[in-house]
């Protein structure tokens, strides 16, 4: 065939160049022939567009089963997936190969193209400088991150700005809440230096979970509420439709992955205290903000004036402190001193604290807990809070139902498993409860845990005596203090001093 050697780049170049030269002319700029130029004016089609498709190497193993049995199943139930319909063929067809897989995903894949129903369109937005600020949770427990050897399962609020790409992150302990996002939302508009004027957030599905229809409307009215605190309009995505808040979401991935290389770069997922894995989260954020230090300089002229305060971000709950010396607040029951034993208490509650005050007296700061996953009530005990009654009764210890929380550490808690092996339940309760008023009361219950730990690795018990000796003040360390006796004549002398000129005046 003349002119088969063609390719579809000469044939473009031809074509182009003949618009401003005459045939002979293009050709020679093409590298062909007059006589193929000529040729290509006549039959305008790209050579490989010329060659005759390739027919069917084998017989095709659908031609009589995908009209009759896979297009009446796909017009029947749009959404079926193939896997299965291959599964359902195989079962009606025990002589199909299970080779034809692949040729029934194509097969269903281009017949959906022509035929099947029409699909969601994403439309990309242009985004504004100061106009919108989005906020989303995204799980972290895939990272395995440890505080002090325990898994840390957490999610990770996250803020962004999508014109200029400003972000904040802020480890989150409990679930998706209105305190979480609140505290995290204004963390984030500290950080940036002011507020934009429209905020996304998804649904809150998961905060307005088990409540019910007042406090749904109550947690509506205060998201609203803090919206308004800054100047921004709230706004949210549809439910279950994640790319609507696109511009954050697809962030989550390349966050993570940042905070997954620095893992790895640091050689531990394991951090000494929460603390320590939020700093180490904040440096991380602080490096990809400082790559984008331009254009978040230029939107932060664009952003609206933060108020002079913050408003809240935590909930405000009254509870009694019962006999049982603590409280219970969302099924998690608390300790405080027992002095405060039948009064009411103002708990301020954040996402991984509590706040207690009484009356506008602040009293002090407990670590949150959270139920169980199964609906399990959980405690937060404080060994210090207790140790007196537990000293007159400790025989309590034996069937507490708080004991496994009242170990401040692992080592207290072993004491007490090898005493109750080795003697009766009693002076083994006693000894334990001993051991923590020790603690409490020489202030050394880390350094009492490390040498219990060395006693009962030597495969010895505790022994009190020892112990106390161990950890009582060394008289040879206490200052030696001095009295001088003052003489009251010198006193006397002073006032009647006094009494002269007082007189005198």
């Amino acid at each position: 065939m003349p002119g088969r050697h063609v390719t579809d780049h000469q044939m473009r170049l031809f074509m182009k160049l003949r618009q401003n030269h005459t045939t002979e002319t293009a050709s020679a700029k093409a590298g062909l022939s007059r006589a193929t130029g000529y040729r290509l004016l006549q039959n305008p089609v790209l050579p490989s567009q010329r060659r005759e498709p390739r027919g069917r190497r084998r017989p095709d193993p659908l031609e009589h089963i995908f009209e009759a049995e896979v297009v009446p199943l796909l017009q029947a139930a749009p959404g079926l997936r193939p896997v299965a319909i291959y599964e359902e063929l195989l079962r009606r067809h025990p002589d199909l190969q299970s080779g034809i897989r692949r040729t029934l995903e194509r097969r269903i894949r281009a017949w959906r193209a022509i035929y099947g129903a029409e699909r969601e369109v994403i439309f990309r937005q242009v985004h504004e400088p100061g106009r919108l600020g989005l906020s989303d949770f995204t799980d972290m427990g895939g990272l395995g991150v440890t505080i002090a050897g325990q898994r840390l399962d957490h999610l990770l609020y996250h803020f962004r700005l999508p014109w200029s790409g400003f972000e904040h992150a802020h480890v989150i302990l409990g679930g998706e809440s209105f305190v979480a996002l609140a505290e995290g939302l204004q963390n984030a508009l500290w950080s940036a230096g002011g507020a934009p004027h429209y905020h996304r957030s998804d649904s809150l599905s998961a905060a307005f979970r088990n409540l019910d229809a007042e406090a749904r409307t109550d947690l509506t009215t205060r998201y609203e509420a803090l919206c308004s605190h800054y100047g921004m309009t709230p706004t949210r995505n549809n439910k279950g439709v994640a790319h609507e808040n696109g511009s954050i979401e697809s962030a989550h991935g390349h966050l993570k992955g940042a905070i997954r290389d620095g893992l790895l770069m640091r050689g531990s997922p394991d951090f000494e205290d929460l603390g320590s894995y939020r700093a180490f989260v904040d440096e991380i954020i602080g490096r990809r903000n400082a790559n984008r230090g331009k254009g978040i300089e230029a939107e932060r002229a664009h952003l609206q004036v933060l108020p002079e305060r913050r408003t809240t971000d935590f909930e405000e709950v009254i509870v009694t402190v019962s006999s049982t010396g603590g409280f219970t607040l969302r099924k998690v029951f608390y300790t405080v001193p027992s002095r405060l034993i039948g009064h009411r208490l103002r708990v301020r509650l954040f996402d991984d604290r509590l706040e207690v005050f009484m009356g506008g007296t602040h009293l002090l700061t407990l670590p949150r807990g959270r139920a169980q996953a199964n609906g399990k009530h959980d405690q937060v005990v404080n060994y210090h809070h207790v140790i007196h009654s537990l000293r007159k009764k400790p025989m309590a210890l034996l069937h507490l139902v708080y004991r496994d929380k009242l170990f401040p550490r692992l080592e207290y808690r072993r004491a007490f498993e090898a005493l109750c092996a080795a003697m009766p339940e009693r002076p083994a309760c006693k000894i334990t409860v001993e051991l923590l008023a020790l603690a409490h009361e020489r202030s050394c219950e880390r350094e009492l845990a490390n040498e219990l730990g060395q006693v009962l690795r030597s495969g010895s018990l505790p022994d009190l005596a020892t112990l106390r000796t161990k950890f009582s003040p060394d008289p040879a360390d206490l200052p030696q203090v001095w009295v001088q006796p003052v003489c009251l004549d010198s006193y006397q002398v002073l006032v009647g001093t006094q009494g002269m000129a007082g007189e005198s005046a």
